[in-house]
């Protein structure tokens, strides 16, 4: 990217390179990873027994194991990408020309997504549980004017005022962000042999030991912080995990070596990941119910496991396939940002109103994926993308 189309994409404001050009593979695994993700919040619509915002009528247990499939990684993968993305323009800048822009790309986004996108959501939850009555200008007066509504109303709270609901990786994104910058002033200095040891990880280590503080988590905070809240203040388990990935990210972005060697390992690290999902799936049914530390260790580390192969293997790939230009990457780049900003809005919306015309299991689902993704084309291309006000406002220059 140029500094015409900068802040294009969201955790990146530049261009990825490396000193021997444009790394067109991690700019193409963040718009695949982002629409992995709107097809990921369309399927939470529909799948039997996992909560979400609002449901359908039409809901499945088939589609679970898909979901469970990438559920264990798929907003790991995103801060891997993110702190690969910011190990490409931190150089460029001081720290505080650095932590500035940050600051500017990532909040105003979320303080205008809060109060102005992620508002339909809590409508259309609050009305679907009969908490509130039809009337969305009436709704956001009491929004606007941090006004509570009924416990439950919509994220499980008692006390209801403004909600991130899945804008909530911006704010972790900008935490971690600012939160990397001593860390890489060290890594670049003192900290360089400890940097330039995890560079040269190669083979079998590349897949053990970043898999070593996961279960250190995973047996240390998990069993105070059991579940992910992204309530920022009580998410330790996910802060660990994903701070980790982030940092992970950061530090392999700009070494050629570190790449070539997921790509000579991506099958390898693929036909893995296939063996270890399968064992993700079936370890309960394996282990006895009074499993003892060592079985405790065993599926602890089939998980994080899974869940790292899963990732080595996308990078891996992704660096061999899609490391070349491709014509609609430009114009997808600067898409992702509004695009995540707009789409949940956009499911919910079209959920709760298709879901009054009992169109069925296989018509709902479609219209309400397809009219996701035109919805957020239309509204980038002829509203966002034209509009020098909108655009800061979506993460765009």
């Amino acid at each position: 990217m140029t500094d015409k189309n900068e802040n294009a994409a969201i955790a990146t404001s530049e261009l990825s390179t490396t000193d021997q050009g444009r790394r067109y593979d991690i700019d193409a695994l963040r718009v695949l990873a982002f629409s992995l993700l709107i097809l990921y919040h369309v399927a939470m619509f529909y799948v039997l027994d996992w909560g979400f915002h609002i449901k359908s009528a039409y809901q499945s247990e088939a589609i679970q194991v898909p979901m469970l499939l990438v559920n264990q990684w798929r907003m790991s993968l995103l801060f891997v990408i993110s702190g690969l993305a910011v190990s490409f323009v931190w150089h460029k800048y001081s720290a505080g020309q650095f932590a500035i822009r940050r600051v500017r790309s990532l909040l105003l986004p979320l303080l205008f997504g809060m109060a102005v996108i992620v508002a339909p959501q809590c409508y259309y939850e609050a009305l679907g549980k009969g908490i509130i009555e039809p009337g969305f200008p009436t709704f956001m007066i009491q929004y606007w004017t941090f006004q509570d509504f009924p416990g439950e109303a919509w994220a499980g709270e008692e006390q209801i005022h403004w909600t991130w609901n899945h804008l909530w990786y911006l704010p972790y994104l900008l935490i971690y962000t600012l939160l990397l910058i001593p860390l890489a002033r060290f890594l670049d200095g003192p900290g360089r042999r400890l940097r330039d040891w995890f560079r040269a990880l190669r083979g079998v280590w590349i897949i053990l030991l970043p898999t070593v503080p996961l279960m250190l988590y995973g047996y240390f905070i998990f069993p105070s912080f059991p579940r992910i809240t992204h309530a920022l203040l009580d998410d330790w388990y996910a802060h660990s995990m994903y701070f980790t990935f982030f940092v992970i990210g950061y530090l392999v972005g700009r070494d050629t070596g570190f790449w070539a060697e997921l790509a000579r390992l991506r099958k390898a690290t693929l036909a893995l990941a296939v063996c270890f999902f399968g064992l993700f799936m079936f370890r309960n049914a394996m282990m006895p119910d009074d499993a003892g530390f060592l079985l405790g260790q065993l599926s602890s580390a089939i998980t994080y496991l899974n869940r790292w192969l899963w990732i080595l293997a996308i990078l891996g790939w992704g660096h061999y396939l899609l490391n070349r230009p491709m014509k609609w990457l430009p114009y997808a780049t600067e898409a992702v940002y509004p695009w995540y900003i707009l789409h949940q809005t956009l499911i919910i919306i079209l959920g709760y109103e298709l879901g009054k015309l009992s169109l069925g299991p296989v018509a709902e689902p479609v219209l309400v994926l397809g009219g996701t993704i035109a919805g957020c084309l239309l509204i980038h291309e002829f509203v966002i993308r034209r509009n020098t006000l909108l655009r800061p406002l979506f993460g765009l220059k």
